[in-house]
């Protein structure tokens, strides 16, 4: 399969999905709102969510992500990718309406790969079946953790047990209502090679010793899902909750971050799609000075470039996608990185001109643009900020010329 053929199964995946954004997800948007504030509750759970899951469900439009047969569709990263794109478009309700929201999507591919027989029946199945949500705990606060060397957790082990005590902080999706298990990387042992320290495990949320001890807003926002700081504080773990073996803890990672970063992009990518919509329509209904505000040169100009900028970001993710599969994640590694500092930074571009076409409209939450510009803003540092993926993409050139020792 060349780079831009796609099965004919993708294909009608990709109908089903626009038609259903179109019939259901984009009309319940507004209920949606109408129900958060109601309730009064930043994490509250909405009814119309459980609607739309049910007939995403009915429509085959269920764990899309997933690309082993056995558990999911089956689908390959690069017949995956634009679906993620189109899901982007409405990030608070599509992805979860589907099941296919991070970090369930990365914790249950983890599941999938390295879980034993007792974790696939306790935690994998009912993610599948998304009676449940997870999250991912591993950014600390008291270190720099965009290098994971830095992690300070400690997993010590006692008899068959590890005993756990740290602090972990912005795991997202850990206040969500339905959240029942966490995957946490800590250390286990201080004295192993750097890559060989860290550990990761499985640990219900309501385990004795676990304290979630706040939401950490987002540029002022809550998030439904929450981005909880927590505290461990003696937390016991049976050894069997090791996921793959004590020191597997970054091997796992790099299995995990792939194709993470693969969604995390077009989700972005759709983002900028619906805000150049947004820009565009809003220049088309708006005069300013007696002429219309899309007659404008710069306004022209904007459109132009933002056309142009996702489609270069677009097709550079749909590469690393294809790659991916083709030749896997090691070979990918130049352009897993170099999506994740291009396609939030080209969403960035684009939401903050559709704001500043909607002027003072552009900054409340009648449209969907200051929240979008909040979580691509964060998606800069999060599964690593800029700076590390451009580290990675320049020793990979550099060694193309460095000289042979």
């Amino acid at each position: 399969m060349s780079l831009f053929e796609t099965s004919d199964r993708a294909k009608r995946v990709h109908e089903d999905l626009l038609e259903f954004m179109d019939s259901r997800i984009y009309p319940a948007e507004a209920m949606y709102e109408e129900q958060m504030r109601a309730s009064g509750d930043p994490q509250f759970h909405p009814p119309v969510l459980e609607e739309l899951k049910a007939e995403a469900r009915c429509r085959g439009l269920w764990n899309l992500f997933h690309p082993h047969p056995d558990w999911g569709p089956g689908l390959t990263n690069a017949e995956y990718a634009p679906l993620c794109e189109i899901m982007g478009r409405s990030p608070r309700l599509a992805p979860e309406a589907t099941n296919c929201s991070a970090p369930d999507t990365g914790n249950m591919e983890v599941l999938t790969l390295f879980g034993s027989d007792e974790h696939k029946e306790r935690y994998l199945l009912p993610l599948l079946d998304g009676t449940i949500r997870s999250a991912f705990a591993m950014t600390e606060p008291a270190v720099a953790s965009s290098d994971a060397t830095n992690i300070e957790l400690r997993m010590v082990r006692q008899g068959d047990e590890y005993v756990l005590n740290g602090r972990k902080w912005f795991a997202s999706n850990a206040l969500h209502k339905n959240c029942r298990v966490l995957i946490v990387m800590g250390k286990t042992d201080p004295d192993a090679p750097p890559h060989r320290q860290q550990s990761m495990m499985v640990v219900p949320i309501d385990a004795p010793g676990l304290t979630l001890v706040r939401g950490l807003p987002v540029f002022g926002y809550q998030d439904r899902e929450g981005h909880a700081e927590i505290l461990f504080e003696d937390v016991r773990v049976p050894v069997s909750d090791v996921l793959a073996g004590e020191g597997e803890g970054f091997a796992i990672s790099q299995a995990r971050l792939g194709p993470g970063r693969i969604h995390h992009c077009m989700r972005a990518i759709g983002m900028a799609e619906r805000a150049l919509e947004l820009l565009c329509r809003r220049a088309l209904s708006r005069s300013t000075f007696g002429t219309p505000v899309a007659d404008r040169a710069n306004v022209q100009d904007w459109i132009a470039e933002a056309r142009i900028d996702i489609e270069k970001s677009r097709l550079l993710t749909l590469k690393a996608a294809w790659m991916m599969d083709e030749v896997g994640n090691r070979v990918a590694r130049t352009e897993i990185a170099a999506i994740k500092v291009d396609a939030p930074a080209t969403a960035l571009r684009v939401v903050d001109r559709a704001i500043q076409v909607h002027g003072a409209a552009g900054v409340s939450d009648d449209v969907p643009l200051a929240a979008f510009w909040a979580h691509l803003r964060t998606l800069r540092i999060a599964d690593g900020p800029d700076e590390v993926h451009k580290r990675t993409i320049a020793r990979q050139e550099l060694r193309k010329y460095a000289e042979p020792t």
